[in-house]
């Protein structure tokens, strides 16, 4: 060993490579790892475990009670802090390792970065097969953890301690690369972790990492902002890339500058105030009635940050000018360009400064814009009717969101899955970038507890409130612990409706028998009554039942200031939506059935496959 070198075992150069790793937000420097969540095993204990000991005062280590919830936290960490700072993830071997595989394919979907370091085999396959090890008769190299490449931007299995210097380097690259951002994973053989090597010292020499900001390319921006100047119609779609770009002060000034009408995908929302004259609220299939009137209208639609997803396009069947074109400002062309669109390469912020100077002095129509600001006020009246107390023994789940957004009103909503987020999206009042934070990517259920404790993690400062269905509780509750062991600040409410109310209406939509959703249709020998409160309670939170949206909004209300995890029980009507606004969605109907309420439906979806765009 040089001067220049020190031995380390690859564990401890992966570690100590992670605190060298910063990032500048606000004129302060800070770690690019908020942290790392493990959950140790045979797989990654005596290597991992002892090198994060180490630097357990540089880099905090997180607990969790599984590896798919520890990862969605990480994942809800980077999103809140709009992919500037993000964390790592280490488990051991088999099911450990692929308790992560969901997490890591939410990540991919939604572009957000998280480091995932599961264990893997013996790289020198002498005590062959280890515990857990999967193996595949026909290829000798492959392991549980070749799941994890279908739903990583980049993966590598390190099988000699030297592999881990260009694998760290090549991770880093991806995790903040705005086109490329997303999960990698590095597969870390676990006799390999305790090996060590002479590393060179200049590899762990303190790095910044600055956001990149992409120009336009000149011929895409002047083709982009021709189409603008043509356009009579024009809307924008505003998606998380807004937020991710930091771009939603540029985008509001833009829409006023032109009178541009704005509506905004799940991702996106928050990017503009609720407020804002020109935000229309959410668009597709979960939109409001004046987006989707707009969106159906328009004869240019600039698209921002979005990866244009089926619910913000109501199955491409949205856009019904038959002339309609459309823009795809984006980082990643594989988004840009989307159904033969216009693509415009760059970064949001950028290219809408850039588009905004070009068209100085342009204004679209007054009368749109007029239009747009009528359609506003009408959808606000129906939004107000829809979230308004009421006495009935079941609360909608638009009474619900009225009730949390009066009892806590600067809140930072969480959500992911079911019936929830579609009413959220039209009815949640954001009046901050960030203060709405959902997964409708991957639309993963078991997500919004353990999303919650990392926005909680990421924004210490936020009021973060969690809304949940009884289903989604069931399947994924434990880091409730973990949120009470870490002191956090969280609200949780809890929607019981008694099964998957969500999917029961999309069920009966589609022709199909009430069957295996609600509780009440399912094969039983006794009804399930769970207590949810007790069940919070027995974790260490403070929990409760409520009887009513006033009792909520109360008891929200008065637990505001209070420290810990609050827990909220209600419970719901599982058939009732809110009727404004929405547009249809693409779910395949049966050709064939005996039930004529299939049949029914299944003509009803061949006439609506005729509004679907083919190109």
């Amino acid at each position: 060993m040089s001067q220049n070198t020190i031995r380390l075992t690859m564990a401890q150069a992966v570690a100590r490579f992670l605190t060298a790793q910063k990032t500048v937000i606000g004129g302060e420097t800070l770690p690019i790892f908020g942290g790392v969540w493990a959950i140790f095993g045979h797989g990654n204990v005596a290597g991992v475990g002892e090198a994060l000991h180490a630097i357990k005062d540089e880099l905090p280590t997180y607990r969790g009670q599984n590896e798919q919830s520890m990862a969605h936290a990480a994942i809800a960490y980077a999103k809140a802090n709009f992919r500037r700072r993000f964390m790592a993830c280490t488990s051991s071997i088999g099911p450990g390792a692929l308790n992560m595989v969901t997490a890591a394919a939410l990540a991919h979907v939604n572009r957000i970065p998280v480091l995932l370091l599961p264990g893997d085999v013996f790289a020198n396959r002498l005590p062959d097969p280890v515990l857990q090890q999967v193996e595949d008769f026909g290829d000798g190299t492959t392991t549980a953890n070749d799941c994890f490449k279908p739903v990583s931007r980049y993966f590598d299995r390190i099988t000699r301690p030297e592999q881990i210097m260009p694998a760290l380097r090549r991770a880093m690259q991806v995790l903040t690369d705005p086109a490329e951002c997303g999960p990698v994973t590095l597969s870390l053989c676990q006799d390999v972790q305790a090996e060590a090597y002479d590393y060179p010292l200049s590899f762990f020499a303190e790095k910044v990492w600055a956001p990149r900001r992409m120009m336009p390319d000149a011929d895409e921006f002047a083709t982009a902002a021709a189409a603008l100047k043509l356009a009579k119609k024009p809307v924008i779609i505003a998606g998380g890339g807004v937020l991710y770009s930091e771009a939603s002060e540029s985008l509001a000034a833009f829409a006023e500058e032109h009178g541009i009408p704005v509506m905004e995908t799940q991702a996106g929302k928050s990017a503009l105030p609720h407020d804002h004259k020109l935000n229309m609220g959410s668009v597709g299939v979960t939109g409001t009635s004046a987006a989707n009137g707009l969106a159906e209208e328009a004869d240019v639609v600039l698209a921002i940050g979005t990866r244009l997803q089926d619910f913000a396009t109501g199955s491409w069947a949205l856009f019904k000018n038959d002339s309609v074109k459309l823009i795809g400002l984006n980082v990643q062309v594989f988004d840009a360009a989307k159904h033969n669109g216009l693509p415009l390469v760059g970064d949001a912020r950028v290219g809408l400064e850039a588009l905004d100077a070009a068209l100085m002095g342009w204004q679209v129509d007054p009368d749109w814009t007029q239009k747009a600001l009528d359609l506003k006020q009408d959808w606000l009246r129906d939004a107000d009717a829809a979230r308004a107390a009421s006495n009935a023994e079941l609360p909608s789940d638009a009474q619900v969101i009225g009730a949390v957004q009066r009892g806590r009103t600067k809140a930072t909503l969480v959500c992911a899955s079911g019936g929830l987020p579609g009413e959220l999206h039209k009815l949640w009042r954001a009046d901050a970038p960030g203060s709405y934070h959902l997964d409708y990517g991957f639309s993963t259920m078991g997500y919004e507890i353990a999303g919650g404790l990392g926005v909680a993690i990421a924004r210490p400062e936020d009021d973060v409130v969690v809304m949940v269905g009884d289903g989604s509780y069931l399947m994924m509750n434990s880091e409730i612990v973990s949120a009470v062991m870490l002191g956090v600040k969280l609200a949780i409410v809890v929607l019981d409706n008694a099964g998957f109310g969500c999917i029961n209406r999309l069920q009966m939509a589609t022709g199909g028998a009430n069957f295996n959703n609600l509780f009440r249709d399912t094969k039983q020998v006794a009804m399930p009554n769970v207590d949810f409160a007790a069940h919070a309670a027995a974790m260490g939170a403070k929990a409760r039942k409520v009887a009513s949206v006033d009792e909520l909004e109360t008891a929200l209300a008065e637990s505001e200031e209070a420290p810990g995890v609050h827990v909220f029980v209600i419970e719901t009507d599982p058939l009732i939506t809110t009727e404004a606004g929405g547009h249809w969605w693409d779910v395949a109907v049966p050709e064939v059935s005996e039930r004529p309420q299939v049949n029914a439906a299944r003509e009803a979806y061949l006439a609506a496959l005729k509004a679907q765009r083919a190109g």
